[in-house]
């Protein structure tokens, strides 16, 4: 038997929330780096804000002592890994690890937002499925 056949419930969309210690920075490099748009914002000073781009929404809260974690704190999937890797080098966001094809079949790096969350991003590599 399954969860799924004892459970009566259906699990929907997830959106990651991300801690930030300067949500001015957060958003220049999340809605002016990556494109994604403002859809609600809460606080005053602004605390908390939902980002959405495509079918990903991303949640980001203000928290003055955030200190990152030292492991991935949230996984995007998207359709040109090398296009997301040369945006965020050229936003000047740390590449923690570089650009390359896994042997589980992702192209795959991780870089460090503006507050330092490490976030892993890859696609299916060439010639995968």
């Amino acid at each position: 038997m399954t969860f799924s056949q004892i459970l009566p419930f259906r699990f929907g969309r997830l959106a990651p929330t991300l801690p930030v210690r300067d949500m001015a920075a957060a958003l220049a490099f999340y809605e002016g780096a990556l494109g994604f748009r403002r859809v609600f914002e809460n606080g005053e000073p602004l605390g908390f804000v939902i980002l959405r781009r495509d079918d990903a929404e991303l949640h980001l809260t203000l928290q003055p002592d955030h200190r990152p974690a030292p492991f991935n704190v949230m996984h995007m999937i998207v359709g040109d890994v090398d296009a997301m890797h040369e945006t965020c080098r050229r936003s000047g966001m740390r590449i923690v690890k570089g650009l390359r094809d896994h042997e589980y079949g992702l192209r795959a790096f991780v870089f460090a937002d503006p507050d330092g969350n490490r976030i892993d991003v890859a696609a299916p590599a060439s010639g995968r499925t």
